[in-house]
């Protein structure tokens, strides 16, 4: 019986997100402040009085969420997780619940990284596309045929849980991907409301940038294992972890093998720390006779 806390990432945000905690928890209002000071702008008015327009922003987006998380779960009396896993921007609310980050240099790192893939997404036209109702395996097969062909990026990107696989690529790429996926049987191939195309080699930029940051920050040996999206295994090698982290910019988040593995290993209870329920329905999907709730 293991107890794993998830933390998820970006699409979780909402408007006001972060205010209750704010308005009725003195330490919840430290963060915030710290939080406020470490990004040189008042991130929490944003989440508090902001648009979903606002919110949208990839260099809001990400800190707001890792900020919301941690609160949400330095609100749990007593957590201590056997092991821990966040969804893309997610695994770095993880890395600070098992103690590999200090909350300071993850907010920095969260923020450095959300300003390199906005500027890579820049770049060049990219977007993804949710796809539902095919097998991993064909998904896969088609992206690959279609990058073979015309020489356009598409991967498969987010794998969320059993029937539901974001893809993620050029423009082009994911269009003509998203027309072969529907005929060869997708219920939908959705194009997502985006600036870019993440987890791809089109953030390569990026990760080359959150790579000289990551290198150069202290990272801790942490307290339990976490579940890294591009491994898909508990890790606890420090150094381990940092390549993973890096890798993740441009790699698949392999969401539903990382469920998988860690009721492998003995979790049989999952708690979702930050805004919304996403992975609380998705872990649901992935496994029935877990047992799921979410600390928002």
């Amino acid at each position: 019986m293991k107890h794993a806390f998830v933390f998820p990432g970006q699409g979780a945000q909402f408007p006001g997100m972060g205010k209750t905690h704010y308005d009725n928890s003195s330490f919840a209002k430290k963060i915030f402040e710290q939080a406020n000071e470490i990004l040189g702008f008042r991130i929490s008015d944003v989440m508090f009085t902001g648009t979903e327009e606002d919110l949208k922003q990839t260099k809001i987006t990400q800190p707001a969420i890792f900020l919301h998380s941690i609160i949400a779960y330095k609100t749990i009396e007593n957590a201590r997780p056997d092991m821990v896993a966040g969804h893309s921007l997610g695994e770095f609310s993880a890395l600070v619940a098992n103690g590999t980050l200090s909350f300071d240099k993850g907010l920095e790192l969260v923020s450095l990284r959300a300003q390199a893939m906005q500027k890579a997404c820049e770049q060049a036209p990219s977007t993804m596309a949710a796809v539902l109702g095919l097998a991993d395996e064909k998904v896969e097969e088609i992206c690959k045929e279609v990058s073979t062909e015309t020489g356009e990026v598409v991967v498969p990107a987010n794998y969320n849980c059993p029937g539901q696989l974001v893809i993620s690529g050029s423009v082009k790429g994911v269009e003509i991907a998203c027309e072969k996926l529907k005929a060869a049987g997708a219920k939908r191939a959705l194009l997502l409301p985006v600036g870019g195309a993440f987890h791809s080699p089109l953030m390569e930029p990026a990760r080359q940038e959150l790579k000289k940051a990551i290198d150069s920050t202290n990272f801790h040996t942490p307290a339990c294992p976490v579940y890294q999206n591009v491994a898909a295994k508990g890790v606890i090698d420090k150094d381990e972890i940092k390549q993973n982290l890096i890798d993740q910019l441009t790699g698949a988040v392999k969401w539903t093998q990382c469920v998988q593995a860690m009721i492998a290993d003995g979790a049989t209870k999952f708690t979702e720390c930050g805004p919304g329920k996403v992975l609380q329905g998705l872990i649901v999907k992935i496994n029935k006779e877990v047992s799921a709730e979410s600390i928002s």
